[in-house]
């Protein structure tokens, strides 16, 4: 959102922000007499219009505004001539300048970092040192606290080939995928329409699970539909 966007109202000013600042600098409008808080609640007016928050943009009117707030302060307030002298119009300006150039340098020098951060990102690496609890002895003063023979029996056992599996406790599904879909198929062209209850009814749970992905199969190839008119209600089948 840049603030050149924002129309000003002012007693003594009517234009964008960005002519303010340039007159105020140029000592062409007097900041003694600018209503710094019409210019918020003009900013503020200008966010709530356009729905978006440029964080960017918001630190940048931030900054302008604290500026023009110290400066302001500084022409209003008396103060002794020993310890911070009265700026005169020229004085206060080149200081608003001086001030705005600074912040333009820290803001450049921080995207910088955040370009070199961005581009080193798969580069980056712990450079401290460990804690003194993590760290290790070295190898020339550990001592050996296994036994050689039973660690080669174990490197041993890994390099050879494990038996195989006996599946033979493993019952196969009493239902096939293709007996489920000859099912389906069959009171599909029967009736054209179906609910799924009738097409599992006192079957089993294995036998309901193979006919869900049978019912899948179907309608992955564009045979049958089905539809549920709400959560957990019966579930109507369709020839498609």
């Amino acid at each position: 959102m840049p603030l050149a966007s924002i129309d000003l109202d002012l007693e003594v000013f009517h234009g964008p922000f960005d002519l303010l600042l340039s007159l105020v600098l140029r000592d062409e409008v007097d900041l003694l007499e600018v209503d710094l808080a019409e210019v918020v609640l003009a900013y503020v007016d200008h966010l709530e219009s356009t729905g978006q928050l440029d964080l960017e943009a918001v630190t940048e009117f931030l900054v302008l505004i604290a500026a023009l707030l110290l400066l302001k302060s500084q022409l209003m307030l008396p103060v002794e001539e020993e310890e911070a002298p009265e700026l005169e119009a020229g004085e206060a300006a080149d200081e608003l300048l001086a001030r705005m150039l600074e912040y333009h340098r820290y803001r450049g020098a921080a995207a910088l970092l955040r370009e070199r951060f961005e581009g080193q990102r798969g580069f980056l690496y712990r450079s401290a040192p460990l804690p003194p609890h993590l760290r290790r002895v070295s190898v020339e003063a550990a001592e050996a606290v296994y036994d050689p023979d039973l660690l080669a029996r174990a490197v041993g056992d890994m390099l050879r080939t494990p038996p195989s599996l006996d599946l033979g406790h493993v019952a196969r599904p009493p239902v096939s995928l293709d007996a489920r879909l000859a099912h389906l198929r069959e009171l599909l062209s029967g009736r054209g329409r179906f609910s799924f209850d009738e097409a599992v009814q006192g079957a089993d749970r294995t036998t309901q699970a193979v006919t869900l992905f049978a019912l899948l199969e179907l309608y992955k190839a564009g045979e049958a539909t089905w539809e549920q008119s709400e959560p957990f209600a019966s579930i109507t089948v369709s020839a498609r």
